[in-house]
């Protein structure tokens, strides 16, 4: 898929956004990139020619992370917080200059595009099924999942940057996380060739929304308490049950579902298996829209299912192998949340910081107080010693060495900062902070369910916790 294009809509439908180098850019051609730049390794030496022409992909990126680059063969790119902003593209050495030019794509869209339809969002409780399409025409979904099965062929790095990007802009709506880096995923290392033919091109196209039925009414971050069952009738499967807070649920055309498939198993995470579940399945029902304290532009919604069937090639994955198919994937989803807490961290520092430079208070600009300046600094701190290790968990994740334990670690400590941020940089706009029309109200109060969601930090702390007291 081709992933710089013109906007939707644009007069001009020939020119790019971007000059013409990198009107040539995608994801596939980033890729090919690096893979001129291994082979300029293999020559000098650094890399064997053998290794690398007899090894898988995955494995030649390992080599490359793992041998010693000489230092002037890197490209010298600066920590965020050492630019004029912590926004600025060019910056941190886990991105390259491939990855800046898909910035700067993402970036154009986000902030002229996406951003000034956040308040129809919130006022709705949903976005457009048309902004899912543009960012399908993009190539801003599902931008990690290979091409081979119908995404766009990136890295988890690119997938981040799409991440990123929402943050900066402040944008919440639509939910791409839960799509692209959450259920796509599920699809791509489960799913049979004809689900992967069935589901994931029109995702990446926008055109088939997907959602994921984990939370139930008595069952949030205690997976292993789930109730919704499925019960075999023939070849068929009859499933039965509700899932509540469902992000994406309102506009949903296909839901991975977590349902009970042995209730007599003697350990309950052994007996839950995935389903892929059409919206439009009868037995299916979209319950109310409900209304949230944040992240009002994202339709979150209650399902429910009465006798619904579907046919065996529903099954995603193996049968009653549903939990740990659902611990495989969670990292990921933890850390992408991390991705856009600490991201949200830099964007509402920056609007602070902005804002106390404008604002005058006791004949001075409130950025002249020593109080206000010694909390700017105590903040910038913060947010560069998480910044730090989010891009090192990402490169890990990116080369496939995350753990569970690091994961947990990135949701729990970005997320608790982000709302010590959103506070802080609230209290230093004083009223005017406490408008809803201001986005750091509104990022004050998207950012209190991120401590709860992907599994609530009391949860993070206890997976921390187990290898430091094992043994």
């Amino acid at each position: 898929r081709r992933i710089f294009t013109t906007f939707p809509g644009s007069a001009d439908k020939t020119s790019s956004p971007l000059s013409a180098r990198k009107r040539t850019a995608s994801p596939t051609k980033m890729l090919a990139s690096r893979s001129v730049k291994l082979s300029q390794l293999c020559r000098v030496g650094r890399v064997s020619p053998v290794r690398c022409l007899n090894s898988s992909p995955g494995d030649r990126q390992k080599m490359v992370t793992e041998k010693q680059i000489e230092p002037e063969m890197q490209e010298a790119r600066p920590a965020a917080v050492q630019t004029e902003t912590m926004l600025d593209i060019g910056s941190r050495q886990i991105f390259s200059s491939d990855n800046d030019m898909f910035r700067e794509h993402v970036r154009r869209f986000m902030r002229e595009k996406l951003a000034p339809l956040q308040s129809e969002f919130d006022k709705t409780g949903e976005p457009t099924r048309s902004i899912w399409e543009q960012m399908g025409e993009l190539g801003l979904l599902g931008v990690s999942t290979p091409a081979e099965v119908g995404g766009v062929g990136g890295t988890f790095i690119d997938e981040a940057i799409v991440a990123e990007e929402m943050s900066y802009a402040m944008c919440s709506s639509p939910a791409m996380a839960v799509h692209s880096t959450i259920v796509m995923p599920y699809l791509t290392h489960y799913g049979t060739k004809e689900q992967q033919d069935k589901y994931i091109p029109a995702m990446t196209a926008g055109k088939c929304i997907g959602s994921i039925g984990m939370t139930e009414p008595d069952a949030g971050s205690d997976l292993q308490g789930i109730r919704t069952s499925a019960k075999r009738d023939g070849s068929d499967w009859i499933i039965n049950g509700s899932k509540i807070y469902i992000t994406n649920g309102w506009l949903t055309d296909c839901c991975v579902v977590v349902a009970k498939t042995k209730p007599d198993a003697k350990r309950a995470a052994h007996g839950v298996s995935l389903f892929l579940v059409d919206a439009d399945t009868p037995g299916f029902h979209k319950g109310r829209k409900l209304q949230k304290l944040g992240l009002k532009g994202q339709d979150t919604a209650e399902l429910f299912f009465e006798d619904l069937r579907v046919p065996a090639s529903a099954l995603l994955g193996k049968e009653n192998a549903g939990f740990y198919q659902l611990m495989e994937q969670l990292p990921q989803e933890r850390l992408i949340i991390g991705v856009h807490s600490i991201a949200h961290c830099e964007a509402m520092f920056e609007e602070t910081r902005t804002w106390v430079k404008q604002r005058k208070a006791f004949g001075r600009h409130v950025s002249d107080l020593q109080t206000v300046q010694h909390k700017l600094a105590e903040l910038k701190t913060a947010i560069a010693v998480c910044r730090a290790f989010i891009d090192q968990c990402m490169q890990l994740h990116d080369q496939g060495r995350l753990c569970g334990e690091m994961a947990s670690m990135a949701k729990y400590y970005s997320t608790e900062l982000e709302n010590k941020v959103a506070g802080d940089c609230l209290q230093l706009h004083g009223g005017w902070g406490f408008m809803w029309e201001t986005n750091i109200a509104k990022s004050y109060a998207n950012a209190r369910v991120q401590t709860i969601y992907g599994g609530s930090n009391e949860i993070m702390k206890e997976l921390i916790a187990r290898n430091i007291v094992k043994g």
